[in-house]
């Protein structure tokens, strides 16, 4: 980390103070490209320190060139480009990265960049061939290795990623240079007409509006909503970050809190110049890259904070599955602006925005993209208001790379005594242990007393299991899953008409789960759901072979880890709650049960997908109903273990 510091500060150090750019003429080929050119130029390589024998890195900058030749306008213009050399990104020009990140940022796998603050191409036909509308010009500057001296690495692709063009290989054009005309596909059918004023509202897991609502010369009022459509999809405790990009900053908040309560900058900054008489002591936040959390439930009705409506839940999203009117967070904000863009209608929505719960799933959100103005309901009755001005931001569900889950499963059955426990560091191996252990080696199988026991008090126990049933045992143990949340799924019972299973969910941590839900996706034999129990159960609309689960009214609470009665001789106990749940054999002829159908192929703890064993119970092994002596011969050792 320390490396990578060094090489941001050096690289930042090295930048030219930016300054407007005029107007640059593209290439002459793109002359004969009557729809969008694109290049990628490499204009300096130079080595920077520390020197290395392996993975020197370097100093890169380059220009991307995009220019619109065609007839229509390219709204939100959208280019790949396919770094590899394990670049970081320090500055670029006339555009930000489509995912979110802030920059500097790694971006040695390829990012697709969009345009800023001008997302639009307008054509010649419409500008007079006026290139500043037409085109724009990216200069990126930046670290990558183990290049070589005197070499000028390029790509592996560049491409425009905008809905119905088609774009050929690049060309190169030199040793430095590449180059490319996309054009239309013909086969492209857009639900966008051309003379729509902006682009319409896209589909996602999750959407975030920033709507402007009221506009001043020097600052402005605006409505963040956060609405969530997955139907598993869910934050707990959410925080939403996004930069500034134009020196903004939040004057005072309703529905929402920045994390920090921070003016220092703006008093040691350009604002504190500005704002002569302003007291900056009343300012909630002036950081470039605030963060904002949601306010608790006390405050819903709380006139200075409160009283915005979706407001105030704690940060807790649930799926639209779950309830509706639990599926949208809101508040709203007065944002403060700065020279040059004091007037009314100069105005900018803050990029890079990423949105975060605890034990959820992760998310990458998109670019705002300018929309038509949303519409609200007025409290009259008599009309809707409109805002001055909407942009959407798409945030879609996604694993990033090397990212571990957060919750696991063991599986069981009644054919076989043992447990097949989560697998090692199912959620992450720990970054420094007491004592060593193996993140490489299987878990241990356990005896069904194991699951109640946290996994540092589980030892004596899973050894004397494997000495009892001679299951092999590495050296050294393996390391525990470290997950928060667990789920056992236990085949219970399997007859001529129907069978069932019993689902166990632990919560390891010491904070409690409300409105909690669980989904399982049993691909073989959803369709002969029956009934569960002690749950809300039911089959999901819209999502193949999945059963959605959530604690009954008043039972919906799962508590944290607590206190065992005697603390100081038993281990802590797990919060946890379970149901069984049966199955008909009707609607699945077929279907084999001890071979392995009944077990799920994906499981969800509030929009997480948690990891699942490698291996399933057996069904040549040990069976429960001729095990009684090893059972008590096990009972019997644990008691001793205990007692010494």
């Amino acid at each position: 980390m320390a490396l990578f510091t060094f090489f941001i500060i050096t690289i930042a150090l090295l930048l030219p103070i930016s300054a407007p750019q005029p107007t640059v003429a593209p290439p002459p080929s793109s002359a004969t490209c009557n729809e969008i050119f694109i290049s990628y130029t490499v204009t300096s390589v130079k080595k920077i320190p520390p020197t290395q024998k392996r993975n020197q890195p370097y100093r890169f900058e380059s220009s991307l060139f995009v220019v619109n030749n065609g007839l229509d306008e390219l709204k939100s213009w959208r280019v790949f480009v396919g770094f590899r050399n394990e670049e970081v990104l320090v500055s670029a020009s006339n555009a930000v990265l489509s995912d979110g990140t802030s920059l500097p940022g790694k971006v040695g796998n390829g990012s697709v960049f969009v345009g800023y603050p001008n997302a639009d191409l307008k054509t010649g036909v419409e500008t007079a061939g006026d290139l500043s509308q037409m085109s724009v010009k990216v200069d990126l500057v930046g670290t990558e290795f183990g290049v070589g001296a005197g070499s000028f690495p390029l790509p592996s692709n560049v491409s425009l990623v905008n809905d119905g063009f088609l774009c050929p290989k690049p060309t190169l054009q030199g040793k430095n240079q590449m180059e490319l005309c996309c054009t239309k596909d013909p086969k492209f059918k857009s639900n966008v007409t051309e003379d729509e004023e902006f682009l319409r509202r896209q589909d996602g897991d999750l959407t975030i509006m920033y709507d402007v609502t009221k506009t001043y010369e020097s600052y402005y009022w605006a409505d963040v909503t956060i609405s969530n459509h997955n139907p598993l999809g869910r934050l707990d405790n959410w925080k939403l970050n996004w930069d500034w990009m134009r020196d903004e900053f939040i004057y005072t908040m309703k529905g929402a809190y920045p994390s920090v309560l921070d003016s220092s900058n703006c008093i040691y900054g350009r604002q504190g110049e500005f704002y002569k008489t302003m007291d900056f002591s009343t300012v909630m936040n002036c950081q470039r890259r605030p963060t904002i959390v949601d306010l608790p439930l006390t405050k819903t009705n709380d006139t200075a904070l409160g009283l915005v409506p979706f407001c105030c839940r704690n940060g807790t999203i649930l799926p639209p599955t779950m309830d509706p009117s639990k599926s949208i967070s809101a508040f709203q904000m007065q944002v403060y602006k700065m020279p040059p863009d004091l007037n009314r209608s100069q105005l900018s929505p803050p990029q890079n925005w990423k949105i975060s719960g605890r034990l959820n799933p992760d998310y990458v959100c998109g670019p705002p993209v300018r929309v038509s103005p949303s519409r609200f309901s007025d409290p009259s009755g008599l009309s809707d208001s409109t805002a001055v001005a909407s942009w959407q931001v798409v945030c879609n569900i996604t694993q990033a790379k090397g990212s571990s889950p957060r919750c696991c499963v063991s599986f069981s059955a009644y054919y076989n005594e043992s447990i097949i426990p989560c697998k090692t560091c199912a959620c992450g191996c720990p970054s420094n242990t007491a004592r060593t252990c193996s993140t490489s080696a299987s878990a241990l199988l356990l005896p069904s007393q194991a699951l109640l026991v946290p996994f540092e008090n589980r030892t004596r126990m899973s050894l004397a299991w494997a000495d009892i049933k001679h299951l092999p045992v590495s050296n050294p143990l393996p390391c525990g899953d470290n997950c928060g949340v667990s789920i056992n799924w236990h085949l219970l019972t399997d007859y001529r008409g129907g069978w069932s299973a019993r689902m166990t969910v632990f919560n390891w941590e010491d904070e409690a789960f409300v409105d909690w839900f669980a989904a399982v996706e049993l691909d073989k034999a959803a369709l002969g759901f029956k009934e569960v129990y002690s749950f809300n159960g039911s089959a999901l609309n819209g999502v193949n072979n999945t059963i959605f689960m959530e604690g009954l009214p008043g039972l919906n609470y799962l508590v944290g880890e607590t206190d065992a009665p005697r603390p100081d001789r038993d281990p802590r106990v797990p919060g946890k709650q379970q149901s069984v749940i049966s199955f008909t054999k009707k609607k699945t002829p077929g279907i084999n049960i001890p071979a392995g159908d009944g077990f799920p192929t994906k499981v969800f703890f509030n929009g997480e997908e948690c990891s699942l064993p490698r291996i399933l119970p057996s069904g040549n092994s040990y069976r429960l109903h001729s095990s009684v002596s090893t059972s008590f011969v096990l009972a019997l050792v644990i008691l001793v273990l205990i007692q010494q």
